[in-house]
């Protein structure tokens, strides 16, 4: 049924967990109606259940048929979307590019290019036919689109393209009054990051700890940004843990 209440709608991706889940949590927070996104309805229910609200869309983003009709069915629902916030990912395997096997390749950008513009299309065509018109797109990139982390070529294209991914809809969004940015994250403590407390590869070839910091921080930063009227853009925004290597990359 079409819900009855005037709560602005947002879609997290990869909403089971991490990132997603953080930008779940402060977005419902901060008043919106969650609809989280992931493959696993379990880890979806926990995040509704930690957020005390919302509803659950499983969804593999990499599929285009179950995107559009999940988003419909979304908009249909709710009567709109207003917020997407792009955040499933993988890091896939980190090895060096001559022994990095075609398909980790081909997953890692599926999952994290191919996935994001997936969603992006569909809110996007659904953004630009509501009324009121307009809406808001956050990506979640990554620092390594900034400086490269060793051994993790398709990782770090995969990032690189959402960057231009990020700054294609934005230009295309704007005659519609959609706000497309994306956020740059470094060293969210997540299941991505377990284990760069006790060492990770950096440049030199040594092995050594990385800081990380709380995944809410991420969370909070996306609802601010979501929290915005259309007519304010945020392209591009970093937020990482201050100690971490990254400055001192390459």
């Amino acid at each position: 049924m079409p819900a009855t209440d005037r709560a602005p709608v947002a879609v997290i991706t990869g909403g089971g967990g991490g990132i997603g889940r953080a930008a779940g949590l402060a977005l419902a927070a901060a008043g919106h109606h969650v609809v989280f996104c992931g493959r696993t309805a379990e880890s979806l229910q926990q995040s509704i259940d930690l957020a005390g609200s919302g509803a659950a869309l499983v969804l593999d983003v990499t599929h285009e048929d179950a995107v559009e009709a999940g988003f419909a069915e979304i908009a249909r629902r709710r009567g709109r979307i207003d917020v997407l916030v792009n955040s499933a990912g993988v890091f896939g395997t980190q090895k060096p590019v001559t022994e990095t096997p075609l398909q980790d390749w081909v997953q890692t950008m599926t999952v994290n290019v191919t996935g994001s513009f997936l969603c992006a299309k569909a809110a996007m065509r659904i953004m630009a036919a509501q009324d009121p018109q307009g809406g808001r797109i956050i990506n979640i990139g990554s620092v390594s689109a900034q400086v490269p982390r060793p051994h993790a070529v398709p990782y770090t294209a995969s990032k690189f393209a959402v960057n231009g991914l990020t700054r294609a809809l934005a230009l295309e969004g704007r005659d519609s009054g959609i706000a497309v940015g994306q956020i740059d994250v470094g060293n969210a403590a997540t299941t991505m990051t377990s284990g760069f407390e006790s060492g990770s590869l950096q440049a030199d070839g040594a092995v050594r700890a990385e800081p990380k910091f709380d995944v809410r921080h991420v969370g909070s930063t996306v609802a601010h940004i979501a929290g915005l009227p259309t007519d304010v853009s945020v392209p591009f925004l970093t937020i990482m843990a201050t100690s971490m290597p990254l400055l001192g990359r390459g």
